[in-house]
């Protein structure tokens, strides 16, 4: 019975396994422009990957905040509106259950 288990579990997983696959992941912002770009506009990204990075000039790269070395953000506002995780601002500031944003 055991081997019959692991038999239907290894071709469930198999099966999966063909119909599955990941079109993420983390980027080399030196290489966006190389080997992502035209794939990510084709997605609908509006933006250059020079405007994401760019080692001489402003760009996105610019625009990351660091909460405490252990979380980070973005910068998306002239205000200083800043995107980040739940998980990050709620261990350092009071968060409203109606609204759900930082105050």
């Amino acid at each position: 019975m055991k081997h019959i288990n692991k038999l239907l579990f290894a071709a469930i997983f198999l099966l999966f396994s063909v119909f599955s696959f990941a079109n993420e992941g983390m980027w080399l912002p030196l290489l966006l422009e190389k080997l992502n770009e035209k794939e990510m506009k084709s997605l609908g990204m509006k933006i250059s990957a020079k405007d994401i990075y760019s080692i001489n000039s402003g760009s996105l790269k610019d625009a990351i905040v660091s909460f405490g070395g252990f979380c980070t953000g973005e910068i998306i506002s002239s205000k200083g509106l800043v995107l980040t995780n739940h998980h990050c601002a709620s261990m350092r500031y009071k968060i409203t259950q109606h609204l759900n944003i930082i105050i």
